[in-house]
């Protein structure tokens, strides 16, 4: 035989199916971690019975009685645990507790993986590369039945102390309605309180941001216990003002300034809009409210010479709104004259929704935006100072003063 077809021969026999060997190495480790687990569980067994199985002793406090089996998922795979029951005393195991920590660890990643907007075939998937089984529909959907039961307790809850200042937003969703694809209000509110710390105080579902929707926006936070707010931020929604006379009389309204400067370059030639910006920016500018006033008077002089008509009205008609500021303290102006905190967070609502497309309804789009919410007032948003509210108090407590 030639030396070739030696060689040959020699590569046929010595031909390894690499996927077999995988999956027999694979049974071996998954077998050899099951041993020695339920091992593990007989040693704590005899311990807390003070005896090995059927021996007899002086020092045994209790008796075995039966056992169960419960699944682990390991890194090897599932594997079958036989869990001993004792007849006096509950059987306790860290073996068990780690199992409850990582059961716990699953459910978190599964709903972080629903709230990204992965799709349930494709969790199912993942979980299946990671842990090695492969979780079902039906428990992605009673994990997300569990959360969102959690998820309504948290846009329930009692809202305590005092916020002075009460920032208000709404987005626009879409969902599926007989067929067709319409457009949701999502509103939400979030605030500063008496400590300085930011909250999210709310999120509701509004058919439209009119003046129904606000309203129950309102009267729902009110309900809850919202109190001593002082100052609404919020765009010009439809509606809105009107609503907070009804429900937070004693609040003043500030105009998002941002939001302001917007309506404005509308009927500004994109030509002009830098200019028109900086001549807005000096309006907020000022040391006080009346200096800003005479700073706007010069400005709709301007415009008006340049024939930039509809934005002088524009400006003259409300501009007023946007200086409610000047009358709280000065070092927290720069936080209270725009909606932008709440802005941020309506973005990332947007950017954690936009895979979704139209929602199946309301309550599966307002539960998704709600839990993303409640995921950012859980971390570090929350727990930072936001402001220090010493000046506002004594600013209230010298105005006490001088009017007694």
């Amino acid at each position: 035989m030639s030396e070739d077809k030696k060689g040959e021969g020699m590569g046929q026999v010595i031909q390894i199916d690499d996927a077999r060997v995988r999956d027999h190495l694979g049974e071996m480790v998954r077998g050899t971690v099951e041993e020695t687990l339920n091992a593990l569980l007989d040693a704590e067994a005899d311990s807390l019975c003070g005896a090995g199985r059927y021996e007899r002793s002086e020092g045994r406090t209790d008796t075995r009685a039966g056992g169960y089996e419960r699944s682990l998922h390991t890194k090897a795979g599932e594997v079958k645990l036989k869990v001993p029951k004792l007849r006096r005393q509950t059987f306790e195991t860290a073996i068990i507790e780690r199992y409850r920590r990582r059961e716990s660890s699953v459910e978190e990643a599964l709903v972080e993986m629903y709230l990204a907007g992965v799709s349930v075939r494709r969790v199912e998937d993942i979980t299946e590369a990671l842990w090695g089984t492969r979780v079902s529909p039906g428990t992605i959907s009673n994990l997300n039945k569990k959360i969102y039961a959690q998820i309504e307790a948290w846009r329930h809850r009692p809202i305590e102390g005092d916020h002075p200042y009460l920032f208000l937003d709404g987005i626009v969703m879409k969902r599926t309605w007989a067929g067709e694809v319409r457009n949701v209000s999502l509103l939400v509110a979030s605030a500063v309180n008496a400590e300085g710390y930011r909250e999210i105080l709310g999120i509701c579902e509004g058919a439209k941001e009119d003046k129904s929707g606000w309203s129950a926006f309102l009267r729902h936070l009110v309900d809850r216990g919202l109190s001593g707010v002082q100052l609404i931020i919020s765009d010009a929604c439809r509606g809105l003002v009107e609503s907070v006379a009804d429900y937070l009389p004693d609040a003043r309204w500030q105009r998002c300034m941002v939001h302001f400067y917007r309506n404005v370059f509308s009927h500004v030639p994109s030509t002009k809009v830098r200019e028109v910006s900086h001549m807005l920016k000096a309006i907020h500018a000022q040391e006080n409210r009346e200096a800003a006033q005479e700073k706007a008077d010069t400005v709709l002089a301007t415009l008006r010479r340049q024939r930039l008509v509809r934005a002088a009205e524009l400006i003259e008609e409300s501009i007023g709104e946007t200086l409610t500021y000047y009358a709280f303290p000065d070092s927290h102006w720069r936080k209270i004259r725009t909606n932008n905190p709440l802005e941020r967070i309506m973005k990332e609502i947007r950017r954690r929704t936009r895979v979704v497309g139209a929602f199946p309804d309301g309550q599966s789009c307002l539960n998704l935006a709600a839990a993303r919410l409640r995921h950012i007032a859980a971390g570090k948003w929350a727990t930072r100072k936001y402001m220090d509210m010493k000046p506002l108090f004594e600013q209230q407590t010298s105005t006490q003063g001088a009017v007694a």
